[in-house]
């Protein structure tokens, strides 16, 4: 994309970065006019890639429930998912985490296929955004917001990233180091499942249980877990993203971010990145 953003009169972007750091406040934003049609990839996941999994998973637990089991059975109560751009913890509980199955943790094998699914279903929905920028020009809007889950960068796929910067403009929130101590607190405090890579999380799991003297898995406390591989993982992502920004896109701070109040000082940001 040019160089001249300001004075482009169809603005897209990919916003790119971890989870918590700013891509839900630069869309509130951007979009204070209404002009802006916002894409969110995780809610296109849940509402079409995965909601058929995500239901089958609530029945195939419901199913432990003899009542419950007879009910489903004999079609006598239907099963639906209530997802939202503010409500994706459909998608969380579907993912889940690795651990201890007493504890609502899932075995390295049934982790990693749902894994693996998420994988399959981001790319196909990134792979969809030139389909909603038309349809967000039809509609009427002006502009074009693609806000991106945190592990867009783990897909590995150039193909997919070529696709996004010929679409838009990707533009990573780079964390700081606040920002980043932040992220690492509310991982200890909230642990949320999270999308691994599978070199990454084996590698991961086995030092976890080295470290804690444990042999199995199943041994795992899925939230302690996450809170201990947080930080690990951020390590892993963060040098991905910046490939990706420098390749195909361009890198604001989220210090620098955080400090604007209004559409304006977010686009005069990002155009200076460009600069």
């Amino acid at each position: 994309m040019s160089k001249d953003f300001l004075s482009k009169g169809n603005k897209r972007i990919t916003l790119l970065g971890m989870s918590g750091v700013g891509k839900t406040h630069i869309s509130k934003m951007l979009n204070s006019d209404g002009n802006w049609y916002h894409y969110s990839g995780d809610y296109r996941i849940g509402s079409k890639y995965l909601k058929q999994p995500i239901i089958q998973n609530i029945k195939d637990r419901m199913k432990n429930d003899a009542w419950l089991s007879n009910l489903i059975d004999r079609e006598i109560i239907s099963i639906d998912t209530k997802i939202t751009y503010d409500n994706l913890n459909s998608i969380s509980v579907f993912l889940g985490k690795v651990g201890n199955p007493d504890q609502g943790g899932l075995s390295l094998k049934d982790f990693n296929i749902r894994q693996e699914m998420h994988r399959l279903a981001e790319s196909k929905s990134m792979m969809d955004v030139g389909e909603f920028i038309t349809k967000s020009n039809s509609e009427g809007f002006d502009h074009f917001i693609n806000d991106a889950g945190g592990s867009l960068c783990e897909l590995d796929d150039d193909e997919i990233y070529q696709y996004l910067a010929n679409q838009t403009l990707i533009v990573y929130i780079r964390a700081s180091d606040e920002n980043i101590i932040d992220l690492e607190q509310r991982a200890k405090s909230d642990p949320k499942p999270l999308y691994f890579q599978s070199e990454f999380l084996i590698n991961a799991v086995g030092k976890y249980l080295n470290e804690n003297g444990m042999t199995y898995v199943a041994e795992i406390c899925p939230n302690d877990f996450i809170s201990w591989v947080f930080p690990r993982l951020l390590q892993h992502r963060i040098p991905k993203m910046e490939r990706i920004a420098e390749k195909y896109g361009c890198i604001i701070e989220s210090k620098d971010l955080y400090q604007c109040k209004q559409q304006s000082e977010v686009l005069e940001l990002i155009n200076s990145s460009l600069n």
